[in-house]
């Protein structure tokens, strides 16, 4: 059996990336599988326990984390984020693809341990764009808003150290090239 890949959609938090994964689902529902990764921050509005996250204490997470479970765990915006190893070798053993969505420093450290994965970062067509989307979503004040575009900022700093690069200025377009990536990835392993 030949060794599956994964694929890491990353980029900024509002800059489209659980949307553009969604629709990836949607479209090769055989072939990829969606990693539920583990937080300590609190559900929103509309989300439950494994949608979109495994939610535990911190306490919990830590527990898990001196278990050598996560692949790589970080620290984002103050809350503990971790990718469950178990997950990941499950859906290679069963001959699918992972795809998920990570922060940068995540996809740096899932590719330490599993380096054949391809890396797609998310762009948004400009700050101010991305700025009116954080708004959108419902930033909780203009301090928490500039936090999460100095972030930003951070992060699209480092958006040449992985192998494709989408802006997502229009979903249609977005969404061709990503699934143009994941065409060639499944039909080559």
């Amino acid at each position: 059996m030949s060794k599956r890949k994964s694929i890491l959609i990353i980029g900024p938090t509002a800059v489209g990336k659980s949307t553009l994964l969604t629709q990836a689902l949607k479209d090769f529902p055989d072939e990829l599988r969606e990693i539920i990764t583990y937080t300590t921050r609190s559900p929103r509005a509309g989300e439950s326990e494994g949608d979109p996250y495994h939610f535990v204490t911190e306490e919990k997470f830590r527990e898990l984390l001196a278990k050598n479970f996560f692949i790589e765990h970080a620290v984002v915006h103050g809350l503990l984020y971790g990718t469950p190893r178990d997950q990941v070798d499950l859906t290679h053993q069963a001959n699918k693809t992972v795809i998920m969505d990570i922060d940068v420093q995540g996809a740096k450290k899932f590719r330490e341990a599993y380096p054949e994965a391809v890396t797609v970062f998310i762009l948004p067509p400009s700050i101010d764009v991305l700025r009116q989307r954080f708004r959108a979503r419902g930033a909780t004040d203009e301090a928490d808003l500039e936090r999460r575009i100095e972030s930003a900022h951070r992060e699209l700093a480092q958006a040449e150290d992985f192998d494709y690069r989408i802006v997502n200025n229009d979903f249609q377009s977005a969404y061709a090239e990503l699934r143009k990536i994941i065409e060639d990835l499944l039909k080559n392993q």
